[in-house]
Parts: structure tokens; C-alpha cells; sequence
């Protein structure tokens, strides 16, 4: 293992042992600019949409700008893993590899402060809050952002079960629009020996579930996929004699499309409202966590192929987007961008699995790609 990685491999595992969940980043971020202050990066942004932080490489503001993005959040999942690096917090770690992709982006700024690009600039975005939809959003919406423009947009994942260091690319949508419903039931509550003398949303929940799953079309292979899951119930209290007054129902919802997405939430909200009048009870709907399907453009997904080529990197075409959501597609909606993955093994186990950990192997891929297509793009 040679200096570089050896670094690298320090770094990812300190961030794994120190998680942190989306929005509150703060220590994570003082990490990574720890190890960016040294490097000296023409322009530092921090505290970007919350904790979020942009280090720029070249100073030509007239050339090619591209834009390299990673993720600073850990999830809500209790590690089960007793090696020595494990989340000193319980409840909270990194089952996503997020630490892994800020160990990889760090290894690209690394590159850059080394030789630094003469042509255009290089920019790596460390963005808070990927988990719940919000990060990509806060980081565009900060004023700091409005007066910049990045002619290409890269990000990548990493993938359990493909070969390690296989890069999968598509054109058009990598990832599913995914976006999270809360139904609010208002009934009336009763004594449980007397629940006609008020209004149990009981039935209207199953109703409710039923219909909703009614709607599902969970089939990756048709266009017009849909896959409706509920996540949450809650229905009254834990109290015998009370017949419950209120409920809640969430779901999420995926589609290929943003606009299949638009369709099965209508669906979905006109079906909640419909049995609220059937009840008579008070109903409201409220949308959170949502997820911009991400739109690849043929000629950047085009670049990831020829660099994956380039460096010797086995490349997989993948048939039909993930179904799991991820906040980029907010980026490739704005500029020409792709996002790909990155194999993490064969046997490695599931993204967001409580065994999970990025495996460090990996990391000289996830530098060595990104770096050399951003070369490429700013040489071109």
C-alpha cells in the first residue's frame, strides 16, 4: 500500500468511526477541511446548504468548469461489526459508503493540488444531507452557488454485488424518482367500548393500504415501473380503553420517470381523500424526501465509458435504472452530468445492511476515474 492510499485508508475509516446523519455534518466537514487546508485550493467554500464544502482546483474561470460531487451523511442504522473502526455512536453510521466516497474525492483533490489543471477548473463538492433528499437542494439554493456554472457534473456510487472496480453506466435515468407521502387521518376518538360514538380511521387505513399496493407495478424491466411501499403506520395510542381519533400512513413511491412519479402520486392522494369522504374524516397529504430520477446525458455518460476503457476498468451497461433515489438528479437536471457506479464486490453485503462497510480496495478506482475524466473533459 503505498503513502497515498495508506492516507486515504486512515481518513475513510476515522469518518466511519465518527458518523454523522444528514443535516448535521458539522464534525465530518471539519474532517475533510483538515485535510483540504493543507492541499491549498484556489477557492474554499464552507459551510455550502448547511455544511457543505466546495474546493476548487485551477484558477482559469474561463475554461471548462466540472464539478465532482460526494456525500457527507450516515444513516440512522445500528453497525453490527466489531472491527476496530466501528461507529462509536450507536444508532448512527456509514451504511451508504459515503465515507468512502469523501476517502475518494479527498484522493482526487490530492491529484489536483499536485498538478494542478491549467485549463478550466476542477470543483469537489462535499454535500450534506444525500439521505433525505434535502442536501443537492440546500447546495444549489445557497446564493454562493447562483453565480457559477459547471459545464459537466460527475458523481458516482458504490455498488455491492458487481465485480470490484466494474464501473456501470447507462444513458438516461441511473436512478428512480422517488418521492415520500404522509397521509394524516382526523377522526374522533371514543371510548373503546363505545367506538360508535366516534370516528376510528381504522378501516380507512386498510382500505387505504390495500388501494395504495393496488397501485404498484414493481417490474424494473416496463417503462412505466412503479413501486409503492409503505414504511410507517400509526394509528392511535397504546391505550385500551381509547378507540383511536387519528392516523398516519407513509409511503414511498418510485418511478423511472418524473413524471410517472407526478402521476402515481395524484393517484395516490386522490384515493386518500376519496376514502377520508367515505369515513367522514379530516385528511391531509403532505410530500417529503423527494428524488429527482437522475437523467444521464448521452455524451457524459459517453466519457465515463471511454475513461473506464481507458483505465483498464471492466464497464457493465446496465438495462434499466436502480430503484433507490439519490438527490444528483437535482444537478442533472440543471447541467450535462452523469452518475455511475462503481462494483464494490461481488459478496460485499447491501447498501444501508447493518454489516455493511465500503471496502478500502476500492478507493484507488474511485480516484483514478474520476480524476482522469475530469483530466479528460478539461483537455478535450
Amino acid at each position: 500500500m503505498n503513502a497515498d492510499l495508506e492516507e486515504l485508508t486512515a481518513f475513510r475509516r476515522d469518518l466511519h468511526t465518527h458518523p454523522e446523519v444528514s443535516g448535521e455534518e458539522y464534525a465530518t466537514a471539519t474532517r475533510v477541511l483538515d485535510r483540504l487546508r493543507p492541499l491549498r485550493p484556489d477557492g474554499l467554500l464552507e459551510e455550502l446548504g448547511g455544511t457543505g464544502i466546495l474546493a476548487t482546483f485551477g484558477s482559469d474561470g474561463t475554461g471548462p468548469q466540472v464539478l465532482l460531487r460526494c456525500e457527507l451523511d450516515a444513516l440512522p442504522i445500528r453497525e453490527v461489526n466489531t472491527f476496530g473502526h466501528r461507529s462509536i455512536y450507536d444508532g448512527v453510521s456509514h451504511k451508504c459508503g459515503h465515507d468512502g466516497h469523501m476517502a475518494m474525492l479527498t484522493g482526487v483533490a490530492m491529484k489536483l493540488a499536485a498538478d494542478r489543471p491549467r485549463n478550466g477548473r476542477v470543483h469537489l463538492l462535499y454535500q450534506p444531507a444525500e439521505e433525505n433528499g434535502a442536501g443537492a437542494r440546500s447546495v444549489l439554493d445557497d446564493p454562493r452557488m447562483s453565480e457559477r456554472h459547471f459545464d459537466l457534473v460527475l458523481a458516482l456510487h458504490n455498488l455491492p454485488g458487481y465485480p470490484l472496480g466494474s464501473v456501470v453506466v447507462r444513458e438516461g435515468a441511473f436512478t428512480a424518482s422517488v418521492n415520500s407521502m404522509v397521509i394524516v387521518l382526523e377522526g374522533k376518538t371514543s371510548h373503546a367500548a363505545e367506538p360508535e360514538h366516534g370516528l376510528n380511521p381504522a378501516a380507512a387505513v386498510a382500505e387505504l393500504l390495500q388501494g395504495a399496493l393496488a397501485l404498484d407495478n414493481n417490474v424494473p424491466e416496463d417503462p412505466a415501473m412503479r413501486v409503492v411501499t409503505p414504511v410507517h403506520v400509526d394509528l392511535g395510542s397504546i391505550d385500551y380503553g381509547i378507540s383511536a381519533g387519528r392516523a398516519e400512513v407513509h409511503l414511498t413511491l418510485r418511478c423511472w420517470h418524473d413524471q410517472e412519479l407526478e402521476q402515481l402520486e395524484q393517484e395516490t392522494e386522490d384515493l386518500a381523500r376519496k376514502l377520508a369522504r367515505d369515513h367522514g374524516l379530516d385528511v391531509r397529504v403532505r410530500r417529503t424526501h423527494t428524488f429527482k430520477a437522475n437523467q444521464n446525458d448521452p455524451a457524459a455518460a459517453g466519457l465515463v465509458r471511454e475513461t473506464a476503457q481507458a483505465t483498464g476498468h471492466q464497464l457493465v451497461e446496465r438495462d434499466h435504472p436502480f430503484k433507490w433515489g439519490e438527490d444528483f438528479g437535482l444537478f442533472t437536471a440543471r447541467y450535462t452530468g452523469c452518475m455511475f457506479g462503481l462494483g464494490s464486490g461481488e459478496r460485499q453485503p447491501a447498501l444501508h445492511n447493518p454489516d455493511y462497510d465500503f471496502p478500502d480496495a476500492l478507493i484507488p478506482h474511485g480516484v483514478e476515474l474520476l480524476h482522469t475524466a475530469a483530466r479528460r473533459f478539461l483537455d478535450a
